[in-house]
């Protein structure tokens, strides 16, 4: 589908909601890292294939543009996310719930009411060097983005690493865990990693930054070096 296509046809959206409690906010990496597992959960669910229950809207949202929204809940607005459909999905400390695909202009009341600023997120300390075979989400270290806009576009880049796999190597990265890292080069790497020739995530524009901004590669070769021995 051509990208004209993908804007004439029936816009939805991914939406996703990150558990920001006021005194005890998750770190950003861990954050990031739980927001782009919880995308490929929901991809892998047997709900969101075939005949199941979640099917139809995941393959209309795969038809048109690949949207993603990060809102932040705490307390009783938490809780009344997790009543609704969804997956919920923990990392060190952060908790993401990912849900269906919806219409853009047709969020359920509840998450509708959830804000989308104020995920301002820091980590207390640079986190470590990736473990060695651990798929590797490159973010781009020239743009600065929102943690929750940051979350969305690590899922975009786990969701691209998901369509280069096989079957085989989509059940083993599901049956692990989903195990991934995602970091932040040096400014030097960039555009060594952009002109790799692995799968890159170029930004529409909708929200904080320039339309077009490379702002994840995504390294899923560790990964099909793993399981092809």
């Amino acid at each position: 589908m051509t990208s004209i296509d993908r804007d004439a046809a029936p816009q939805f959206v991914l939406p996703l909601v990150v558990r920001i409690e006021k005194d005890d906010p998750p770190a950003r990496t861990d954050a990031l890292e739980t927001a782009a597992r919880a995308v490929l959960t929901l991809l892998s669910d047997e709900r969101a294939a075939g005949e199941g229950e979640w099917a139809e809207a995941v393959r209309d949202w795969q038809d048109a543009r690949i949207r993603k929204v990060v809102r932040r809940a705490r307390g009783s607005e938490w809780r009344r996310a997790g009543y609704l459909p969804g997956i919920t999905v923990t990392g060190l400390a952060a908790e993401v719930r990912v849900y269906p695909p919806v219409p853009l202009d047709g969020w359920p009341k509840v998450l509708a009411k959830l804000q989308v600023s104020g995920t301002e997120l820091d980590d207390p300390e640079p986190p470590p060097v990736a473990e060695a075979g651990l798929p590797v989400l490159w973010m781009n270290p020239e743009l600065e983005m929102s943690a929750g806009k940051a979350m969305a576009q690590a899922g975009h880049g786990a969701q691209l690493a998901w369509w280069e796999l096989t079957d085989a190597e989509r059940t083993a990265w599901r049956d692990a865990g989903f195990p991934l890292a995602v970091r932040t080069p040096a400014p030097a790497q960039w555009p060594a990693l952009t002109g790799s020739g692995l799968p890159v995530v170029r930004d529409a524009g909708f929200t904080e930054i320039v339309p077009g901004s490379c702002t994840v590669v995504s390294d899923y070769l560790p990964l099909r070096r793993t399981t092809s021995t």
